[in-house]
């Protein structure tokens, strides 16, 4: 194998985090050095990499619209120098960045592999040392043009990717798309493609922070819950429903969608069931929301639907368009009916 080139982009995370009076913090300084003793990382068959650290350090529960155009940018910056790249995240909002760079990269040809871990690298049982040594083997030697989210052994598309589980090392699944990639005993290929390395320019699309609604629907809702979220500015809501996208068909709550949309607003359908799609037409309840103006999300995640929202208004699109496009699958993120 031809000695391959990876950037690391090290946000922050759990994974360089070391133990505090205060609980784990980040501390700088001490990833670099930790690859530099970890032996295996320097085997002849992997590839040579470049950790760049950033300052300060973020934990992923601060992660803002702000940072994902930080991460994109150094990307580019760096895109031409290396084979791929990985980027050490936090797990909470992993899935998130995953997304809002699948829509932010364009004409992406080199594998962009998100990872991280559960424990600490300073701890013995660390799942760390295993996402991070795979995720590098995996960008230089199948490098899946897209960007991925690596975790447990798994490869996924990071658009189809959720945080499922708080505290297990299978923290992420893929509900409503099968995976790219197992790396078992034997690496097996899944959903993933691998292909010929194109000549395609990368170029970034900016996304600036946007105000966009989630509202999770429950059992007695007040209409003045969903009244003083459409108070606010916002240009889209998610509306997370029941099953395959039923809401209440109490005549002011329908208003209140029906003079949002009306307004501009774009609103979401989406499943607030892990794994499935929106089917408005199956039932009279989401029926109704159809009726209103209310678009499906399909069986989008909801961190895909929102950095989606982010990406198309951060762009100038009408309204119409924005509609439309969020009904189409631009970037893998939703299954084409």
């Amino acid at each position: 194998m031809a000695n391959k080139s990876i950037y690391i982009a090290y946000t922050g995370g759990t994974i360089g985090m070391q133990r505090s009076t205060y609980g784990y913090v980040p501390i700088a300084g001490y990833m670099s050095e930790q690859l530099a003793q970890s032996p295996e990382f320097h085997r002849q068959e992997m590839p040579s990499f470049t950790v760049h650290e950033y300052s300060p350090l973020i934990d992923s529960s601060e992660m803002t619209p702000e940072h994902w155009q930080a991460i994109a940018d150094d990307i580019k910056a760096n895109y031409d120098k290396y084979d791929g790249f990985v980027v050490l995240h936090g797990t909470d909002t992993m899935a998130y960045t995953a997304s809002a760079l699948s829509f932010m990269l364009e004409d992406l040809s080199k594998p962009v592999i998100i990872t991280g871990s559960q424990i600490p690298l300073c701890e013995l049982r660390s799942d760390g040392h295993t996402n991070l040594l795979n995720a590098l083997y995996l960008a230089a030697y199948y490098p899946i043009a897209e960007v991925c989210l690596f975790f447990n052994n798994t490869l996924f598309r990071g658009n189809r990717s959720t945080k499922a589980h708080a505290d297990g090392f299978d923290a992420f699944s893929s509900p409503n798309f099968p995976p790219l990639l197992r790396a078992g005993i034997q690496i097996e290929l899944i959903k993933g493609q691998i292909n010929a390395c194109s000549k395609n320019t990368l170029s970034v699309t900016p996304i600036t922070p946007q105000p966009v609604g989630v509202v999770t629907l429950y059992p007695g809702i007040s209409n003045d819950v969903l009244q003083n979220i459409l108070r606010q500015p916002v240009k889209a809501l998610i509306i997370l429903s029941y099953g395959v996208g039923n809401a209440p068909q109490n005549e002011q709550f329908l208003a209140l969608l029906k003079d949002a949309c009306e307004r501009g607003v774009i609103v979401i359908n989406l499943t607030q069931c892990l794994s499935g799609t929106v089917n408005m037409g199956g039932y009279a309840t989401g029926n109704a929301l159809a009726r209103v103006g209310v678009i499906s999300g399909g069986d989008m995640t909801t961190e895909a639907c929102l950095t989606k929202l982010h990406y198309l208004l951060s762009q100038s699109l009408s309204v119409e368009k924005i509609r439309q496009l969020m009904q189409q699958d631009i970037r893998g993120e939703r299954t084409s009916h």
